[in-house]
């Protein structure tokens, strides 16, 4: 089946009228149908990350200001807490330690508490060196009362837009994809005008996984790269891996082209300029339309130590990148995660605009 996106755009430059470029060298129209690329772009602009902000052996990175944040307080907050231990539910804000949760749960300027549901247990059966979810070989089965309990959480939010994730569940034959699948159907059930992304493992690669979550009714497939190509195995899990991931996000806009997909990368983790617009570029041509780019934090002390503490300015240039490349949704701060804001404006906008243009 053919993709339905668009490949990435090449920053060429235009070309001029035919009887201008026969009056050029055979080097000369090499040079103009070749270069100057988006590469040559990001080798000459990037801005460079001061030495202060970059580790050296042995020594432990101070925390920048723009990384500091406040501790969670506020009636939503705690009353989104309470409502989650009832409903026996978990989520990816406290588990995996988030920086957000306070803006998040407290529910931030506009008084619109989100979050994050985990389904499928709190416990991994891999071992991601970025990752402070509790891990296990052989977790504990699923909740079958989950998916209607997370329709009931969700109703009770009065959320117009959700997002579940889960840990790695190698130890289910379908890695849990069915579970996921159930739950957004729950949900829909209650509400079909809530907009729900999933944020899914890799199901060990297996696509007819991958298509079980894609047709259960989502408005947005999610799954992060975390990191560069190179990079892999030192942030993620031997069984993840960086084609494999692509490989689920192609697959997801092959089977249900009307779907928006979207990925994660950190940064700080020692990655490149090269590498990164490497990646960004991988996800394009696989049909992602929304990224987001954010600072790797070490969570504990026996987690991946931090490269270096990437600067705004830097995240706002990627942010210039990827809209260059073409992707609808370029989110790229140090507190950004896959999931922050998961109710951003502009997605929800495109959700709906397709959804009107698939009912006509």
């Amino acid at each position: 089946m053919a993709n339905s996106f668009s490949k990435p755009r090449r920053l060429t430059p235009a070309i001029v009228e035919s009887n201008r470029l026969d009056s050029l060298s055979p080097d000369q129209r090499h040079l103009i149908a070749n270069g100057p690329g988006l590469e040559h772009f990001v080798a000459d602009n990037a801005p460079t990350t001061p030495d202060f902000l970059k580790r050296k052996k042995g020594q432990r990175l101070r925390l920048p200001e723009w990384l500091k944040t406040d501790i969670p307080i506020g009636k939503n907050y705690h009353r989104l807490k309470q409502n989650l231990r009832d409903l026996k539910l978990h989520t990816v804000c406290e588990e995996a330690k988030c920086p957000n949760i306070g803006e998040c749960w407290g529910g931030g300027e506009h008084q619109t508490a989100t979050a994050t549901i985990m389904v499928l247990g709190d416990q991994c059966t891999r071992g991601c060196r970025f990752c402070s979810v509790k891990t296990s070989r052989a977790p504990p089965p699923p909740d079958p009362n989950e998916p209607v309990n997370t329709a009931i959480a969700i109703a009770a939010w009065g959320l117009d837009y959700v997002v579940l994730t889960s840990v790695d569940r190698d130890d289910l034959s379908d890695g849990g994809a069915e579970h996921f699948a159930e739950t957004v159907r729950e949900i829909k059930k209650g509400n079909s005008s809530i907009l729900v992304e999933c944020l899914t493992p890799d199901f060990r690669g297996d696509l007819d996984c991958v298509a079980n979550v894609a047709h259960s009714g989502l408005d947005v497939y999610a799954h992060n790269v975390e990191t560069v190509a190179d990079l892999q195995w030192l942030v993620r899990d031997p069984r993840a891996n960086y084609k494999q991931s692509l490989s689920v996000l192609e697959h997801a806009k092959q089977v249900k082209p009307d779907l928006v997909t979207k990925s994660s990368i950190m940064l700080g983790v020692g990655e490149t300029d090269t590498q990164v617009l490497q990646t960004l570029e991988d996800l394009r041509n696989a049909g992602v339309e929304c990224v987001t780019l954010g600072q790797y934090m070490q969570p504990t002390k026996w987690h991946l130590k931090v490269k270096e503490y990437v600067t705004p300015e830097k995240f706002k240039f990627w942010e210039d990148v990827g809209n260059k490349l073409g992707f609808l949704y370029t989110a790229s701060g140090p507190l950004v995660r896959s999931s922050y804001k998961a109710g951003e404006f502009f997605i929800k906008s495109v959700l709906k605009e397709r959804r009107a243009e698939s009912n006509n």
